[in-house]
């Protein structure tokens, strides 16, 4: 390829980035610069009850980049609720992104590290757990039952959970959550920009009857076989079969040595199983020649099912929420981004998470490696700490000891006094 060609090639690639970028419609981007909360509300939610937890604006305790910071929970056993306004849309006819990037430096036992997108108007001072919401998307982790990826939808009032299983990161390391809902109703949710999960919302919400129901007036019909075996008409019981005792004289039994008739009566040997019986005879069984499998009522429309061909929007969302509930605090979140376009949300990730979770592992591994080593020397200087008490503890025992030595050689000679002084009375005497 020659020089003109290689760079018309690039310049061809450069302008559908461009073009593909610029296209992208961005309704909320927070990277939480130093001006982060002139655009964030913190909600009073708790406040009266001292249980409201307070953000901390930082990178965390281990990072990529310093100066890349986001906001964390702080204080444990807490509840913590903000929320940031952007300008209302409609995801009609659009597709909708969802994406954050979330670090739980605290090891969390359990705690959501989700967010929440609201619609119409709100008051953000008292946004709470009560605050209806039309979209709940993130990770959510409680001891060793539930480590998974919220996705619920509100839909005519109602909120409706995904039915299929999305395992979520549960290191203590930053990860990014996508949620993808386009206008044909299907979806798809990645973590670290990998998909993780896909469908429709038919099939993995309940958000609609089903289409279809089992016919409730369908009777299974009268001849309809579903034995799969039936015993074989061939089969015949041997002869002699009903003759076997279920129980035998014991072969090895014999009568004991001390055993008298007059006083103990007619020695009788013990039963035992017998091993030749195997129960009442039962004919052995056979495929069913005849068997057309298990009835199931057929299936007929649903009169109550109705489509929704807007099933996918939310004609009004206006804020982005954060509420949770957290044992221990120290959830970092960063990076918010609401969208119409996934290649944008995909860059997104790369430029920011991806840039730098090498850089995070890195200092995270060197973090590990200081605690352990402050750890082990506590354990060293208390091992210190308990023998010199050991030694403290010898050296009285011993001292002790020999105070009582002390005292039994002078009760040792005060009797050998009053012992010869006895004697010389005695001889006296």
């Amino acid at each position: 390829m020659t020089m003109a060609g290689r760079r018309s090639l690039l310049y061809a690639v450069f302008l559908l980035l461009f073009v593909t970028f610029v296209s992208a419609e961005v309704f909320l981007e927070e990277r939480f610069d130093d001006s982060w909360e002139s655009r964030w509300v913190q909600s009073d939610w708790k406040k009266d009850e001292s249980l409201a937890g307070d953000w901390v604006h930082t990178a965390g305790k281990w990072n990529g980049d310093p100066n890349d910071k986001g906001i964390q929970t702080h204080t444990d056993y807490r509840f913590f609720a903000i929320s940031a306004a952007y300008p209302e849309f409609s995801n009609k006819d659009k597709t909708l992104v969802l994406q954050f990037s979330v670090k739980h430096e605290q090891k969390l036992d359990c705690g959501g590290g989700y967010v929440k997108l609201l619609s119409g108007e709100i008051d953000q001072k008292n946004f709470s757990g009560e605050t209806p919401y039309s979209i709940m998307f993130g990770p959510d982790i409680c001891g060793y039952s539930t480590k998974k990826v919220h996705a619920i939808l509100s839909y005519k009032g109602k909120n409706h959970p995904i039915k299929k299983d999305v395992p979520c990161e549960t290191d203590q390391l930053t990860h990014v959550y996508t949620f993808i809902l386009r206008p044909d109703a299907t979806y798809s949710i990645l973590v670290d920009n990998k998909d993780k999960q896909s469908g429709s919302l038919y099939k993995d919400w309940d958000l609609l009857p089903p289409k279809t129901i089992k016919d409730p007036d369908a009777k299974k019909p009268e001849d309809w076989d579903d034995k799969e075996y039936i015993p074989d008409p061939e089969d015949k019981k041997p002869e002699g079969y009903d003759d076997i005792p279920k129980e035998i004289t014991d072969p090895d039994a014999t009568k004991p040595e001390d055993w008298n008739d007059e006083e103990d009566g007619e020695w009788t040997a013990p039963t035992i199983a017998n091993p030749e019986y195997k129960g009442p005879w039962k004919p052995k069984k056979i495929k069913n020649p005849n068997y057309k499998g298990k009835w199931k009522a057929p299936l007929i429309d649903n009169p109550d099912f109705k489509d929704d061909p807007e099933l996918y929007v939310f004609p009004n969302l206006k804020y982005l929420g954060i509420e949770l509930w957290q044992v221990k605090s120290g959830t970092l979140f960063d990076n918010i981004l609401i969208s119409d376009d996934p290649e944008y949300a995909k860059k997104l990730a790369e430029e920011t998470w991806a840039k730098h979770k090498d850089a995070e592992k890195e200092a995270f591994d060197e973090a590990e490696k200081k605690k352990e080593e402050e750890e082990k020397e506590k354990e060293s200087d208390d091992d210190e700490e308990d023998t010199d008490k050991e030694e403290k503890s010898d050296d009285e025992d011993a001292e002790e000891l020999g105070d009582e030595r002390k005292e039994d050689k002078k009760e040792h000679e005060f009797d050998n006094e009053h012992k010869e002084e006895d004697k010389k009375e005695h001889d006296e005497l």
